[in-house]
């Protein structure tokens, strides 16, 4: 049996803090944040540990050249160990889902870790990858809106797939470093989601529409607050990057990328018109990059 150090390397425990921000957006933007919210928040961080697993899995014979310090390489944890892991967390997952938001949660639910197995065992390596990274925190942002309206949340789960792409295009340079270009890219993208966070979406402001009378001026004021301490964080190591284009710091980056993704999932949430649970949301963002001094989140 693994130690328990071995199980949270495995599934990079500590940077699911990322994750439940992602279901908190989702129902804020249709409307239902709710109790039940929690249920799903708890869904997701099964499924996000369960890729974890996967993904260390399916890496082990590279991580044996690259990453020799990982839990399956280093003997820590054995393949066979690191599969059930992951068998488990899925189905633990889609369960919470399920019972936390019935058949409307399981339909998304059940798409969402075929993604991400699809993405650790086929995707990953192709030039879909990113795309299908994306597209499984897109996923997990609709998760948080299955009780409501889906629609009302597409411009939120846009927003969070697009990050996901930038920080997991950086991802693949983080064993070789990379040039000036793709960090310059990925920066540009990274305003770009800033601003889609901090203005306001038609649809959102129309769903809205007698809260934000009272509310609109202090939401905004928070969302765009959010989006740019976001904005500043992810955005600086990437500056770095494009300043010297080294595996460290690409590395670093992506960690940027990953514990900084909470203040840009409290500016959709205040948003939407939840100021409140977007600067708890965002909270996270400080604990998480305590503990990925700890614990990698790559």
């Amino acid at each position: 049996m693994p130690s328990w150090r071995a199980l949270v390397d495995l599934v990079r425990a500590p940077a699911a803090l990322s994750v439940p921000g992602d279901v908190v957006a989702g129902a804020a933007a249709a409307g239902t944040l709710r109790p039940r919210t929690a249920g799903l928040a708890a869904a997701s961080v099964c499924l996000y540990w369960a890729g974890m697993a996967a993904n260390d899995w399916a890496d082990r014979e590279l991580d044996a050249v690259e990453r020799p310090e990982r839990p399956i390489p280093s003997g820590r944890v054995t393949p066979g160990q690191a599969v059930g892991v992951a068998a488990a967390l899925t189905a633990a997952g889609v369960g919470l889902a399920a019972l936390a938001g019935g058949r409307r949660s399981l339909a998304v639910a059940l798409p969402l870790a075929g993604t991400v197995w699809a993405y650790d065992l086929v995707a990953k390596k192709t030039p879909a990858g990113p795309v299908v990274m994306a597209a499984c925190r897109g996923l997990d942002v609709l998760l948080g809106a299955t009780p409501g309206r889906l629609r009302r949340a597409v411009p939120a789960a846009l927003t969070v797939a697009a990050h996901t792409y930038t920080v997991t295009v950086l991802s693949r340079r983080e064993v070789s470093g990379a040039d000036r270009a793709l960090p310059a890219a990925t920066l540009a993208g990274t305003a770009a989601v800033a601003l889609a966070a901090a203005a306001p979406s038609p649809v959102i402001i129309a769903s809205f529409k007698s809260l934000l009378r009272l509310e609109g001026r202090s939401d905004r004021g928070v969302g765009v607050a959010l989006a740019a301490w976001y904005a500043a964080r992810f955005g600086a190591a990437q500056a770095r990057v494009a300043a010297e284009p080294s595996a460290a710091r690409v590395r670093a980056a992506v960690g940027a990328g990953i514990t900084g993704l909470p203040p840009l999932q409290g500016a959709l949430t205040a948003r939407a018109g939840a100021p409140i649970a977007g600067l708890a949301v965002a909270a996270a963002a400080p604990l998480a990059r305590h503990l990925a001094r700890k614990v990698s989140p790559t």
